[in-house]
């Protein structure tokens, strides 16, 4: 189940006045915990990553979700804060797991949130949560209402053909599940003109169709409980405001 945000920060100081800043930020928005961590009982160290509900009444499209990391000095009774926006819950995972949390306890999101349709889409999440510094996000996009989606455009250092690849969530609200896709394309005008056409498949990325057997049966193996951020609603765990058809942007607009 989802959880009120509550950083633990009584009696603590921020350390500098960046973590001062990062931390205030924050409380101006609507946030949920939807994954955390703590490193010891007393929590010396902690990640978490919120929906913030505050976004969907905001400008459309931008990212709702906040990766977050707290140390703090029990002795000086200070702490450091670090937070970062991401559009998709694998992203603000390998934000967390790139400094310094392990993946498998930040996996685990509550189990009120709608499930993955397929094990290709718990092998893409896996894919992007462990991948290091493998991709650079150059946009994203999140959309609320139809067509319910969200895309994370990336360079992705480790591709030797097709290096931008868009990562696509779709959710089907009345199944309440969800598929992650990869497709591939050569550079970026190519990606954005996809995306705002939406003209024929996602591209599949070079050598994937021969290997998609095999990739969902190992997704099948290493199958994680893990759901999406994106409640029956929408891609936010607040609720977004009302749009007619006629007001809705284009969902796949440049960021």
């Amino acid at each position: 189940m989802t959880t009120e945000l509550d950083f633990r920060l009584d009696d603590f100081e921020p350390a500098d006045a960046v973590s001062e800043l990062a931390e205030s930020s924050l409380w101006a928005g609507d946030l949920t915990v939807l994954a955390e961590h703590h490193t010891t009982p007393n929590g010396s160290r902690s990640y978490l990553v919120a929906h913030d509900g505050s976004v969907t009444w905001g400008v459309p499209g931008e990212p709702q979700l906040v990766a977050i990391k707290i140390t703090w000095d029990l002795r000086e009774r200070t702490f450091t804060f670090e937070a970062a926006s991401h559009a998709s819950l694998a992203f603000a995972q390998n934000w967390l797991v790139e400094h310094g949390c392990p993946p498998e306890p930040i996996a685990q999101v509550g189990a009120d949130l709608i499930q993955p349709a397929d094990d290709l889409t718990v092998r893409v999440e896996q894919q992007i949560r462990t991948s290091g510094d493998r991709y650079k996000v150059l946009a994203t996009q999140t959309s609320d209402y139809a067509p319910c989606e969200t895309w994370t455009l990336v360079r992705d250092s480790g591709a030797a053909q097709a290096p931008i690849r868009v990562f696509l969530e779709e959710v089907a609200t009345d199944a309440r599940t969800y598929t992650v896709r990869e497709g591939a394309f050569a550079d970026e005008d190519a990606a954005q003109d996809w995306l705002d056409n939406c003209d024929g498949p996602l591209p599949e990325p070079p050598g994937y169709r021969s290997d998609a057997a095999a990739l969902r049966t190992r997704a099948a193996l290493t199958r994680s409980t893990s759901p999406s951020t994106i409640p029956e609603a929408g891609l936010g765990t607040g609720t977004a405001p009302t749009v007619s058809a006629t007001q809705r942007p284009n969902p796949r607009r440049s960021m």
